[in-house]
Protein backbone atom coordinates (compact mmCIF):
# COMPACT_ATOMS: atom_id res chain seq x y z
CA UNK A 1 0.00 0.00 0.00
CA UNK A 2 1.14 3.55 -0.73
CA UNK A 3 0.19 6.91 0.75
CA UNK A 4 0.54 10.40 -0.74
CA UNK A 5 1.23 13.09 1.87
CA UNK A 6 1.64 16.86 1.69
CA UNK A 7 3.38 18.90 4.36
CA UNK A 8 5.62 16.02 5.32
CA UNK A 9 8.67 18.25 5.63
CA UNK A 10 6.95 20.64 8.06
CA UNK A 11 6.76 20.63 11.85
CA UNK A 12 3.53 18.66 12.27
CA UNK A 13 4.26 16.59 9.17
CA UNK A 14 7.44 15.33 10.82
CA UNK A 15 5.40 13.93 13.70
CA UNK A 16 2.88 12.36 11.34
CA UNK A 17 5.52 10.72 9.13
CA UNK A 18 7.34 9.36 12.18
CA UNK A 19 4.13 7.70 13.37
CA UNK A 20 3.30 6.38 9.89
CA UNK A 21 6.74 4.79 9.65
CA UNK A 22 6.35 3.25 13.10
CA UNK A 23 2.79 1.99 12.73
CA UNK A 24 2.65 0.72 9.15
CA UNK A 25 4.68 -0.65 6.29
CA UNK A 26 3.14 1.71 3.72
CA UNK A 27 5.30 3.43 1.14
CA UNK A 28 5.14 7.21 1.51
CA UNK A 29 5.06 9.54 -1.50
CA UNK A 30 6.01 12.92 -0.01
CA UNK A 31 5.27 16.10 -1.97
CA UNK A 32 8.44 18.16 -1.60
CA UNK A 33 9.44 21.54 -2.93
CA UNK A 34 13.11 20.87 -3.66
CA UNK A 35 15.40 21.23 -6.66
CA UNK A 36 16.66 17.63 -6.50
CA UNK A 37 16.44 14.42 -4.48
CA UNK A 38 19.37 15.35 -2.22
CA UNK A 39 17.74 18.68 -1.31
CA UNK A 40 14.48 16.85 -0.62
CA UNK A 41 16.32 14.42 1.64
CA UNK A 42 17.92 17.30 3.58
CA UNK A 43 14.50 18.97 4.05
CA UNK A 44 13.03 15.72 5.33
CA UNK A 45 15.93 15.27 7.72
CA UNK A 46 15.23 18.71 9.22
CA UNK A 47 11.66 17.60 9.91
CA UNK A 48 12.62 14.22 11.33
CA UNK A 49 15.82 14.84 13.28
CA UNK A 50 13.76 15.65 16.37
CA UNK A 51 12.47 12.07 16.15
CA UNK A 52 15.09 9.86 14.46
CA UNK A 53 18.82 9.32 14.66
CA UNK A 54 20.73 9.65 11.38
CA UNK A 55 21.00 5.86 11.11
CA UNK A 56 17.26 5.44 11.69
CA UNK A 57 16.57 8.15 9.12
CA UNK A 58 18.66 6.40 6.47
CA UNK A 59 16.94 3.10 7.26
CA UNK A 60 13.56 4.76 6.74
CA UNK A 61 14.43 6.25 3.35
CA UNK A 62 13.66 3.05 1.46
CA UNK A 63 10.00 3.66 2.32
CA UNK A 64 9.98 7.34 1.36
CA UNK A 65 9.83 8.60 -2.21
CA UNK A 66 10.08 12.34 -2.70
CA UNK A 67 7.66 13.77 -5.25
CA UNK A 68 9.05 17.06 -6.65
CA UNK A 69 6.25 19.60 -6.70
CA UNK A 70 4.73 22.74 -5.25
CA UNK A 71 1.39 23.27 -3.56
CA UNK A 72 1.00 26.55 -5.47
CA UNK A 73 1.60 25.18 -8.96
CA UNK A 74 -1.12 23.86 -11.30
CA UNK A 75 -1.53 20.14 -10.71
CA UNK A 76 0.85 20.54 -7.73
CA UNK A 77 3.66 20.95 -10.24
CA UNK A 78 4.03 17.16 -10.48
CA UNK A 79 5.66 15.72 -13.58
CA UNK A 80 3.13 13.84 -15.79
CA UNK A 81 5.05 10.56 -15.49
CA UNK A 82 5.12 10.81 -11.70
CA UNK A 83 1.44 11.76 -11.57
CA UNK A 84 0.65 8.65 -13.60
CA UNK A 85 2.55 6.57 -11.04
CA UNK A 86 0.68 8.16 -8.17
CA UNK A 87 -2.67 7.45 -9.79
CA UNK A 88 -1.70 3.82 -10.30
CA UNK A 89 -0.06 3.17 -6.91
CA UNK A 90 -1.50 5.43 -4.20
CA UNK A 91 -4.25 4.08 -1.94
CA UNK A 92 -4.85 7.09 0.33
CA UNK A 93 -4.13 10.82 0.54
CA UNK A 94 -3.17 12.70 3.69
CA UNK A 95 -3.18 16.49 3.25
CA UNK A 96 -1.20 18.17 6.04
CA UNK A 97 0.31 21.17 4.23
CA UNK A 98 -1.11 24.62 4.95
CA UNK A 99 -0.14 28.23 5.38
CA UNK A 100 -0.29 29.22 9.05
CA UNK A 101 0.22 32.87 8.17
CA UNK A 102 -2.72 34.37 9.99
CA UNK A 103 -2.00 37.88 8.70
CA UNK A 104 -1.69 37.24 4.96
CA UNK A 105 -4.87 36.72 2.98
CA UNK A 106 -2.75 35.98 -0.10
CA UNK A 107 -0.65 33.26 1.55
CA UNK A 108 -3.73 31.56 2.95
CA UNK A 109 -5.64 31.74 -0.34
CA UNK A 110 -2.75 30.27 -2.30
CA UNK A 111 -1.92 27.44 0.09
CA UNK A 112 -5.13 26.64 1.89
CA UNK A 113 -7.53 27.08 -1.03
CA UNK A 114 -5.66 26.75 -4.33
CA UNK A 115 -3.32 24.13 -2.90
CA UNK A 116 -6.09 22.09 -1.35
CA UNK A 117 -8.05 22.23 -4.60
CA UNK A 118 -5.07 20.73 -6.45
CA UNK A 119 -4.72 17.96 -3.85
CA UNK A 120 -8.43 17.23 -4.23
CA UNK A 121 -7.88 17.02 -8.01
CA UNK A 122 -5.20 14.37 -7.58
CA UNK A 123 -7.39 12.45 -5.15
CA UNK A 124 -10.28 12.62 -7.62
CA UNK A 125 -8.07 11.16 -10.37
CA UNK A 126 -6.96 8.30 -8.11
CA UNK A 127 -10.52 7.59 -6.97
CA UNK A 128 -11.87 7.56 -10.53
CA UNK A 129 -9.03 5.34 -11.75
CA UNK A 130 -8.77 2.62 -9.10
CA UNK A 131 -10.52 3.79 -5.97
CA UNK A 132 -9.22 5.69 -2.94
CA UNK A 133 -9.27 4.19 0.53
CA UNK A 134 -9.34 7.51 2.37
CA UNK A 135 -8.78 11.24 2.02
CA UNK A 136 -7.63 12.84 5.27
CA UNK A 137 -7.47 16.59 5.71
CA UNK A 138 -5.68 18.34 8.56
CA UNK A 139 -7.75 21.37 9.44
CA UNK A 140 -7.92 23.43 12.66
CA UNK A 141 -10.32 24.37 15.44
CA UNK A 142 -9.95 27.93 14.09
CA UNK A 143 -12.77 27.06 11.66
CA UNK A 144 -15.13 27.74 14.59
CA UNK A 145 -14.90 31.51 14.12
CA UNK A 146 -15.69 34.01 16.87
CA UNK A 147 -16.52 32.28 20.15
CA UNK A 148 -16.53 33.22 23.80
CA UNK A 149 -16.46 30.94 26.85
CA UNK A 150 -17.87 27.89 25.05
CA UNK A 151 -17.36 24.16 24.70
CA UNK A 152 -17.58 23.36 21.00
CA UNK A 153 -18.08 19.90 19.53
CA UNK A 154 -17.10 18.63 16.11
CA UNK A 155 -20.45 18.91 14.36
CA UNK A 156 -21.06 22.39 15.78
CA UNK A 157 -17.74 23.98 14.82
CA UNK A 158 -18.58 25.38 11.41
CA UNK A 159 -21.24 28.06 11.51
CA UNK A 160 -21.34 30.08 8.29
CA UNK A 161 -23.11 32.94 10.03
CA UNK A 162 -20.17 33.55 12.36
CA UNK A 163 -17.31 35.89 11.57
CA UNK A 164 -13.76 34.54 11.36
CA UNK A 165 -10.79 35.75 13.36
CA UNK A 166 -8.35 35.78 10.46
CA UNK A 167 -7.60 34.52 6.90
CA UNK A 168 -6.24 31.28 8.28
CA UNK A 169 -9.47 30.20 9.95
CA UNK A 170 -11.55 31.47 7.03
CA UNK A 171 -9.63 29.58 4.33
CA UNK A 172 -9.36 26.37 6.36
CA UNK A 173 -13.12 26.44 6.90
CA UNK A 174 -13.73 26.76 3.18
CA UNK A 175 -11.12 24.08 2.42
CA UNK A 176 -13.17 21.63 4.50
CA UNK A 177 -16.22 22.65 2.49
CA UNK A 178 -14.39 21.99 -0.81
CA UNK A 179 -13.38 18.50 0.31
CA UNK A 180 -16.96 17.70 1.27
CA UNK A 181 -18.40 19.03 -1.99
CA UNK A 182 -15.83 17.64 -4.43
CA UNK A 183 -15.18 14.22 -2.86
CA UNK A 184 -18.71 13.21 -1.81
CA UNK A 185 -18.16 9.52 -2.53
CA UNK A 186 -14.80 9.14 -0.77
CA UNK A 187 -14.18 8.05 2.82
CA UNK A 188 -12.98 11.28 4.44
CA UNK A 189 -11.44 12.24 7.77
CA UNK A 190 -10.99 15.79 9.06
CA UNK A 191 -8.55 16.50 11.89
CA UNK A 192 -8.87 19.75 13.84
CA UNK A 193 -5.99 20.37 16.24
CA UNK A 194 -6.37 23.08 18.86
CA UNK A 195 -3.32 25.14 19.92
CA UNK A 196 -0.31 22.90 19.26
CA UNK A 197 2.72 23.67 21.40
CA UNK A 198 5.77 21.61 22.18
CA UNK A 199 6.26 17.92 22.81
CA UNK A 200 5.19 16.28 26.05
CA UNK A 201 8.17 13.89 25.98
CA UNK A 202 11.02 16.40 25.63
CA UNK A 203 11.73 20.12 26.09
CA UNK A 204 12.96 20.61 22.52
CA UNK A 205 10.75 21.89 19.72
CA UNK A 206 11.34 23.24 16.23
CA UNK A 207 8.19 25.39 16.01
CA UNK A 208 8.29 28.62 18.01
CA UNK A 209 5.54 30.98 16.82
CA UNK A 210 2.95 30.20 19.48
CA UNK A 211 5.66 29.27 21.97
CA UNK A 212 7.14 32.76 21.65
CA UNK A 213 3.72 34.26 22.42
CA UNK A 214 3.36 32.02 25.48
CA UNK A 215 6.83 32.89 26.76
CA UNK A 216 6.19 36.60 26.18
CA UNK A 217 3.05 36.43 28.31
CA UNK A 218 4.86 34.45 31.02
CA UNK A 219 7.47 37.22 31.20
CA UNK A 220 4.90 39.98 31.74
CA UNK A 221 4.58 41.33 35.29
CA UNK A 222 0.77 41.10 35.02
CA UNK A 223 -1.13 39.09 32.42
CA UNK A 224 -4.41 40.60 31.12
CA UNK A 225 -6.46 37.41 31.50
CA UNK A 226 -8.92 35.96 33.97
CA UNK A 227 -7.13 33.37 36.11
CA UNK A 228 -9.83 30.82 35.24
CA UNK A 229 -9.51 31.31 31.46
CA UNK A 230 -9.20 27.88 29.84
CA UNK A 231 -6.48 27.29 27.27
CA UNK A 232 -6.98 24.33 24.93
CA UNK A 233 -3.34 23.40 24.27
CA UNK A 234 -2.05 20.02 23.05
CA UNK A 235 1.44 18.65 22.40
CA UNK A 236 2.50 17.79 18.86
CA UNK A 237 3.22 14.14 19.77
CA UNK A 238 -0.46 13.63 20.65
CA UNK A 239 -1.62 15.25 17.41
CA UNK A 240 0.80 13.30 15.22
CA UNK A 241 -0.16 9.98 16.76
CA UNK A 242 -3.90 10.63 16.47
CA UNK A 243 -3.65 11.65 12.80
CA UNK A 244 -1.55 8.63 11.84
CA UNK A 245 -3.66 6.10 13.71
CA UNK A 246 -6.98 7.36 12.41
CA UNK A 247 -5.73 7.70 8.84
CA UNK A 248 -4.37 4.15 8.88
CA UNK A 249 -7.53 2.66 10.44
CA UNK A 250 -9.64 0.45 8.18
CA UNK A 251 -12.72 2.35 9.30
CA UNK A 252 -13.38 5.33 11.52
CA UNK A 253 -16.50 6.02 13.52
CA UNK A 254 -16.65 9.68 12.54
CA UNK A 255 -15.55 12.09 9.83
CA UNK A 256 -14.46 14.95 12.09
CA UNK A 257 -12.16 14.82 15.11
CA UNK A 258 -11.08 17.56 17.46
CA UNK A 259 -7.48 16.86 18.49
CA UNK A 260 -7.79 18.92 21.64
CA UNK A 261 -7.74 18.90 25.42
CA UNK A 262 -11.47 19.56 25.63
CA UNK A 263 -13.01 19.86 29.07
CA UNK A 264 -9.68 18.84 30.61
CA UNK A 265 -8.05 22.03 29.28
CA UNK A 266 -5.95 23.74 31.92
CA UNK A 267 -6.59 27.25 33.20
CA UNK A 268 -4.26 30.22 33.14
CA UNK A 269 -3.88 29.91 36.91
CA UNK A 270 -2.85 26.26 36.62
CA UNK A 271 -0.24 27.18 34.04
CA UNK A 272 0.97 29.94 36.34
CA UNK A 273 1.39 27.44 39.15
CA UNK A 274 3.37 25.07 36.91
CA UNK A 275 5.64 27.92 35.79
CA UNK A 276 6.87 28.40 39.36
CA UNK A 277 9.32 25.62 38.51
CA UNK A 278 11.27 28.13 36.39
CA UNK A 279 10.89 31.01 38.81
CA UNK A 280 7.86 32.66 37.24
CA UNK A 281 5.20 34.32 39.38
CA UNK A 282 2.35 34.82 36.94
CA UNK A 283 -0.32 37.27 38.10
CA UNK A 284 -3.58 37.95 36.28
CA UNK A 285 -5.74 41.04 35.86
CA UNK A 286 -8.62 40.83 33.35
CA UNK A 287 -9.22 44.59 33.76
CA UNK A 288 -6.05 45.13 31.72
CA UNK A 289 -7.45 43.23 28.73
CA UNK A 290 -8.64 46.23 26.73
CA UNK A 291 -5.61 48.47 27.46
CA UNK A 292 -3.38 45.54 26.49
CA UNK A 293 -5.15 45.20 23.15
CA UNK A 294 -4.74 48.95 22.52
CA UNK A 295 -1.04 48.64 23.31
CA UNK A 296 -0.70 45.65 20.97
CA UNK A 297 -2.35 47.59 18.14
CA UNK A 298 -0.03 50.51 18.76
CA UNK A 299 3.11 48.33 18.75
CA UNK A 300 1.93 46.61 15.59
CA UNK A 301 1.77 49.98 13.80
CA UNK A 302 5.36 50.87 14.65
CA UNK A 303 8.05 50.69 11.94
CA UNK A 304 9.34 47.18 11.39
CA UNK A 305 12.78 48.22 12.61
CA UNK A 306 11.31 49.01 16.03
CA UNK A 307 12.15 46.48 18.74
CA UNK A 308 8.49 46.47 19.88
CA UNK A 309 6.86 45.88 16.48
CA UNK A 310 7.51 42.10 16.28
CA UNK A 311 5.98 41.58 19.74
CA UNK A 312 2.94 43.61 18.73
CA UNK A 313 2.50 41.68 15.49
CA UNK A 314 2.83 38.35 17.31
CA UNK A 315 0.27 39.19 19.98
CA UNK A 316 -2.16 40.70 17.47
CA UNK A 317 -2.24 37.36 15.66
CA UNK A 318 -2.44 35.00 18.61
CA UNK A 319 -4.27 36.95 21.30
CA UNK A 320 -7.80 36.07 20.08
CA UNK A 321 -6.99 32.36 20.39
CA UNK A 322 -5.60 32.85 23.90
CA UNK A 323 -8.34 35.06 25.29
CA UNK A 324 -11.54 33.51 23.94
CA UNK A 325 -11.76 30.90 26.74
CA UNK A 326 -13.21 28.29 24.38
CA UNK A 327 -12.37 24.59 24.40
CA UNK A 328 -13.18 21.82 21.96
CA UNK A 329 -14.81 18.54 22.90
CA UNK A 330 -12.45 15.61 22.27
CA UNK A 331 -14.57 12.60 23.26
CA UNK A 332 -14.35 11.11 19.76
CA UNK A 333 -10.59 10.72 19.72
CA UNK A 334 -10.53 9.70 23.39
CA UNK A 335 -13.10 6.97 22.92
CA UNK A 336 -11.92 5.67 19.57
CA UNK A 337 -8.18 5.59 20.25
CA UNK A 338 -8.13 5.59 24.07
CA UNK A 339 -5.75 8.52 23.65
CA UNK A 340 -5.63 11.71 25.72
CA UNK A 341 -3.17 14.59 25.47
CA UNK A 342 -0.66 15.25 28.23
CA UNK A 343 -1.73 18.40 30.09
CA UNK A 344 0.26 21.50 29.12
CA UNK A 345 1.06 22.05 32.79
CA UNK A 346 3.17 18.84 32.76
CA UNK A 347 5.69 20.23 30.28
CA UNK A 348 5.21 24.01 29.92
CA UNK A 349 8.06 24.91 32.27
CA UNK A 350 10.54 22.72 30.40
CA UNK A 351 9.31 24.13 27.07
CA UNK A 352 9.78 27.67 28.37
CA UNK A 353 13.28 26.85 29.62
CA UNK A 354 14.46 25.33 26.35
CA UNK A 355 12.87 27.96 24.11
CA UNK A 356 14.16 31.01 25.95
CA UNK A 357 17.62 29.54 26.47
CA UNK A 358 17.83 28.58 22.78
CA UNK A 359 16.53 32.05 21.82
CA UNK A 360 13.72 30.43 19.84
CA UNK A 361 16.05 28.59 17.49
CA UNK A 362 16.44 24.84 17.18
CA UNK A 363 20.07 23.68 16.83
CA UNK A 364 19.62 21.76 13.59
CA UNK A 365 22.35 19.27 12.73
CA UNK A 366 23.56 18.74 9.19
CA UNK A 367 22.67 15.41 7.63
CA UNK A 368 25.79 13.23 7.98
CA UNK A 369 26.92 10.84 5.27
CA UNK A 370 25.42 7.37 5.64
CA UNK A 371 27.49 4.89 7.59
CA UNK A 372 29.44 2.52 5.35
CA UNK A 373 27.90 -0.90 4.85
CA UNK A 374 30.17 -3.54 6.33
CA UNK A 375 30.79 -6.71 4.38
CA UNK A 376 30.03 -10.14 5.77
CA UNK A 377 32.97 -12.49 6.09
Amino acid sequence: MSLFITGGTGFLGGYVITELLRRSDERLFVLTRAKDQYSARVKQWRALQLHLSPDAFYRALHRIEFVPGDLHEPGLGIDPAMRKRLVSEVDSVLHVAASLNRKSEKACLNSNLRGTLSVIGLARDIADSRGLRRFSHVSTVAVCGHRDREVVYEDESIDWDRSDYDPYGRTKKFAEHMVMELLPDIDKTFFRPSIVMGDSRRPETTQFDMVRAFCGLADMPVIPLRANTRLDIVPADFVGEAIARLHLAKTTKHERYHLSSGRASVTAAQIGEAMRAVGKRMRFSPALGRPFQWAVRGMNRLPRKSSLQPAGALMKVFWPYIAFDTVFGNSRVRNELDLVPTPFTDYCADLYGFSTEAKYRFPYAELPAPAPVRGVA
